[in-house]
């Protein structure tokens, strides 16, 4: 395979390059943190790889407590919860930094300050394969490091799919979870539209391909009713909607790697959680699908749902499709904010 890069430049410098924690003072920008986990014992991936000394970079929020709430991140989100959900972090807001103690990390084998494909082994030389149960696991470590011993988790997009994976893999943290917009695995349609993304970067190394596979994920992220109410007519000489892809191609091309677009889709894919083991999961859940999401549709979601003896299931209408819980979020803080605090 053609061998795939990272960005030539990092997204978010790594202002806090030792491994102590720390929290924001009042009136202070939250400023990204690093930790080093696993160095006295290594992380086993599932592939069978054991991994040292891994880098997790994180945000926190608040006072640290021995309870926290844990934010999972989407595909190509970063820790920075402040920057892309405004509409939920914040006094009064659903993650209340006032009253909670937030954390949210990049996770394992992103490229936004945590340990990426390059920095892991490879198996027959080529990256290791990553799933989301590795990701939980090293996630824990983080948690054992800030001495938080319990959690409520939400997570939206790929941070829901984690989130089921914290429910399997760390049952005896996780006090409650909110999973949003997102299956308990992936289907056939799901896996195809990341197999065609995958395929392009690997078509085109360095930086064509992961534009195209943005393209298609932008089509699958929203809906058609979305895309006619704010994508028509001309831009610049060319269709609205052209301009609004390459324009999204461009950005993620400018602060994304490939190589972890690869790998973390490939985790999604590889997420098959039995029903059995669904069946099995005790901890109270709250599951919101979106009415108009064409990647993780309605019925999809709530399928998932009725598999967890203690979730509830909410829906969130919105025509902007599955990225309404970022652009269109209407109910959905006071959704979460009665759950968490019930």
């Amino acid at each position: 395979m053609t061998a795939l890069t990272h960005p030539t430049t990092p997204t978010t410098p790594l202002t806090a390059p030792d491994d102590t924690p720390g929290r924001c003072q009042a009136g202070e920008r939250p400023r990204l943190q690093v930790a080093r986990v696993f160095r006295a014992a290594p992380l086993l991936l599932d592939c069978g790889l054991p991994v040292n000394d891994v880098r997790l970079a994180y945000h926190t929020y608040g006072t640290p407590q021995p309870t926290a709430t844990l934010v999972l991140h989407a595909l190509t989100g970063t820790s920075a919860v402040h920057e892309w959900w405004p509409d939920l972090l914040g006094a009064g807001r659903p993650l209340d930094p006032e009253r909670d103690y937030v954390i949210c990390a990049n996770v394992l084998g992103g490229c936004a300050g945590s340990s990426g494909p390059a920095d892991l082994p490879t198996l027959n030389g080529q990256d290791a394969p990553l799933t989301l149960r590795d990701m939980a696991r090293a996630g824990r470590a983080l948690l054992e490091h800030l001495g938080v011993r319990r959690v409520r988790i939400v997570g939206a997009s790929m941070g829901g799919m984690l989130a089921y994976a914290w429910l399997l893999e760390c049952p005896d943290l996780v006090e409650k979870a909110v999973i949003i917009g997102a299956p308990a695995r992936h289907s056939p349609w799901a896996i195809g539209l990341n197999t065609a993304a995958r395929s392009a970067i690997r078509a085109a190394p360095g930086g064509e391909g992961l534009k195209v596979a943005r393209q298609i994920a932008m089509l699958s992220y929203r809906s058609p009713d979305s895309f006619a109410a704010t994508q028509t007519g001309q831009r610049q000489g060319v269709p609205a909607i052209t301009s609004y892809l390459h324009h999204h191609g461009e950005k993620l091309h400018a602060r994304f790697c490939e190589r972890s677009y690869v790998a973390l889709t490939g985790a999604m894919d590889a997420f098959q959680p039995t029903d059995h083991e669904l069946r099995a999961v005790q901890t109270p859940t709250l599951v919101v699908g979106i009415s108009s999401d064409v990647l993780y549709p309605p019925t999809e979601v709530q399928a998932g749902a009725a598999l967890l003896p203690r979730a509830q299931y909410r829906e969130l209408d919105s025509i902007h499709g599955h990225d309404a819980f970022l652009m269109d979020p209407g109910p959905l803080p006071s959704l979460v904010s009665a759950f968490l605090k019930g």
